[in-house]
């Protein structure tokens, strides 16, 4: 059915006005990919091998062209982390790290992934999501291993406790400029067409508390969405306690991957911005093999190798829908449609510039979202008479709602590769959480924001 669609768009539709014809072959593709995704009725990897194929039959690029595309930073940093989640699980510090949380806690299960969310969170608001839901992927999957080893047994469970991991990491993100790419890329816009100048401090000021306030939401979403199995953890938790106090005290293995990991933390805070973070990922993996502290077989089989795929091919076609200007078409069309409803100016325009950035960055990274839909709803901001400071966070903080899709963040591209979510799970938690979101995004907007001055 997806195909039958996609072959009508692009031989018996007309071309819409203002689109390329590379533009309707690039917004058909990435249709018929949201679908399967979606959908899969396929595994999800053969969906990213269509795209790589498309792009070479459909948009008649050269292969080594569409090649170079699926190698970026951020699919470097994607194998990196995955490769580092292996070496912490094989180390088993990932048990002594869930150990920690659950002191704080409890056993109760609400408490656990509420913890887990904060402490995702607080991470994720200074470092980086990517970053932080790598190093909690191992905490969580012990958790749901040690309540028990058939995953049907655990659904519920493994979903709360992983999406607690995710969207603990993506509500944080939009919490400091440091927090994601989108963030310092708005940044950039408001100082470049308006000299309107956002520092550290600021920033956090207008979004931290909207952060700090979406945590017990995303608990309360999750367990009404999910309802897990076991509403309390302390079997687990005492199998957990068994086995690390078996396993003794830290031994120098467990003190050189600690410092190895601080390492890397350290340069993915402090070195990123000129060398990239996917290379001080790889470059960490790298150094778990050569110590000895991961072997490369570990690697190779703990990896979900489908998964750096899937996200390869989501970012070259963002790359594509981009370049041909089919992400801006849709923007542009997309308001013009709403502006008879009032969407022109005031709530209407925020919501519609909420909605509009949440569909766009689902479909490829936030970080890409905000760099193409920047500039158009900053101009609709001057020409509607509004802040753009208000519609310019409105668009950064929209771009952290990739809530629905597996590959709308990296965060998400993570807890799926620990293979207990199903597509579906995304649909169907994260329309509520898009929901959820948005309401307390725009009542921020019109109550919180003017108090401080916007």
């Amino acid at each position: 059915m997806a195909m039958l669609v996609g072959a009508l768009m692009i031989w018996v539709m007309p071309l819409p006005e203002g689109l390329t014809e590379q533009g309707r072959i690039v917004l058909t593709m990435t249709v018929v990919a949201t679908t399967l995704f979606v959908t899969e009725p396929v595994p999800l990897p053969t969906v990213a091998l269509l795209i790589v194929v498309g792009q070479v039959l459909l948009l008649k690029h050269n292969s080594s062209d569409v090649a170079r595309t699926l190698m970026s930073d951020s699919v470097l940093f994607i194998m990196g982390s995955l490769m580092l989640a292996v070496a912490v699980v094989k180390q088993k510090l990932d048990k002594r790290i869930a150990l920690f949380i659950i002191r704080f806690t409890g056993t109760k299960t609400s408490r656990i992934a509420f913890g887990i969310s904060v402490m995702s969170g607080l991470l994720a608001s200074f470092v980086g999501e990517h970053t932080v839901a790598a190093m909690m992927l191992p905490v969580g999957i012990a958790l749901i291993t040690l309540t028990s080893d058939d995953p049907a047994k655990v659904r519920n469970l493994a979903a709360v406790l992983l999406f607690s991991i995710a969207y603990g990491c993506s509500v944080a993100g939009v919490g400091t400029p440091s927090g994601g790419a989108r963030n310092a890329i708005m940044i950039g816009y408001w100082s470049d067409f308006y000299g309107i100048v956002i520092d550290y401090v600021k920033w956090m000021l207008y979004a931290y508390p909207m952060f700090l306030l979406q945590l017990p939401f995303v608990t309360m979403i999750l367990l009404f969405t999910f309802r897990p199995e076991f509403d309390d953890l302390t079997p687990a938790v005492e199998k957990l306690k068994a086995q690390v106090e078996a396993e003794g005290p830290l031994k120098q293995r467990h003190f050189v991957s600690i410092a190895l990991f601080f390492l890397i933390l350290y340069g993915w805070v402090g070195l990123s911005e000129g060398v990239g973070m996917g290379t001080i990922a790889v470059l960490g993996a790298s150094a778990f093999l050569v110590g000895g502290l991961v072997k490369w077989e570990d690697l190779n089989n703990g990896v979900n190798w489908g998964v750096v795929l899937l996200y390869a091919a989501a970012i070259s076609l963002g790359v594509q829908m981009k370049d041909s200007g089919a992400a801006e078409w849709v923007a542009t069309s997309f308001l013009e449609m709403l502006t008879p409803f009032g969407a022109d100016k005031g709530m209407g325009l925020w919501l519609a510039v909420s909605a509009l950035t949440t569909g766009v960055t689902n479909t490829m990274s936030n970080g890409a979202a905000v760099a193409v839909l920047g500039p158009i709803v900053l101009n609709m901001a001057a020409a509607a008479q509004e802040s753009p400071v208000v519609i310019g966070f409105i668009t950064a903080i929209s771009s952290a709602f990739a809530y629905l899709t597996v590959v709308g963040t990296p965060a998400c591209t993570i807890v799926y590769a620990s293979g207990y979510l199903k597509t579906s799970d995304f649909l169907n938690v994260g329309w509520r959480m898009a929901v959820m979101s948005t309401l307390l995004m725009l009542l921020f907007a019109s109550l919180y924001w003017p108090l401080i001055g916007v």
